[in-house]
């Protein structure tokens, strides 16, 4: 792709970096903007600028947040005695947006793939078994994706609550082997939720 503008072209570079953004389509972006008034590309980069600086994770659970502590671990109306456990933020916006959960949230920031190098401590699993030993947390719900990284997460997290007073339960299988959390549904995704099976069970299929 032959370029007139260095401006452009390295505009068009980065622009392409974005997951699902290829040169074609990073070219009609920044050419759209070139479009726009100046004020609104300024708007967007001031806000991506912003967003990049001052955004931070939840001391909780790990969510984004624009506070210390996010608005879903201090809304008092949450069970704070129900945990899901989720690989990534995305997965909390897909089961937020079913309306049928209302516990708190624990996001883990990966999963276990030796493949690429994400091993149980690169993830927040160690702040999660601190949260059960506390002995607050009745129930922990397993909702990671049902991909042998997602499987294997979950089996090294219930081997290191195993023998504590927890019950462990993971999403119904509505949602297809190998599936993202984020790409479900919200009807199955709801469905999943509520028809919960004991981890132990899930084990034995």
């Amino acid at each position: 792709m032959e370029f007139s503008s260095k401006l452009l072209e390295n505009a068009v570079s980065e622009m392409s970096q974005l997951p699902g953004i290829g040169k074609r389509t990073a070219l009609r972006l920044v050419l759209h903007l070139l479009r726009q008034p100046q004020e609104q590309t300024t708007r967007l980069s001031q806000a991506l600028q912003k967003m990049r600086n001052e955004i931070k994770f939840c001391k909780s659970c790990h969510n984004i947040s624009d506070v210390d502590l996010c608005e879903i671990c201090t809304n008092p109306h949450r069970n704070e005695e129900l945990i899901c456990v989720v690989e990534d933020i995305r997965d909390v916006m897909a089961i937020e947006n079913t309306a049928s959960f209302r516990g708190l949230y624990h996001v883990l920031g990966g999963k276990i793939s030796p493949m690429d190098g994400v091993g149980p401590h690169d993830l927040n699993i160690v702040s999660l078994v601190e949260k059960v030993k506390k002995g607050t947390i009745k129930e922990l719900i397993f909702a990671l994706s049902s991909t042998m990284e997602g499987d294997t997460t979950n089996f090294y997290i219930y081997k290191q609550i195993q023998g504590l007073d927890i019950i462990t339960t993971t999403i119904a299988r509505g949602i297809s082997v190998g599936d993202e959390i984020e790409y479900a549904d919200e009807v199955t995704l709801g469905r999943s939720i509520i028809n919960r099976i004991p981890f132990e069970t899930s084990l034995k299929v």
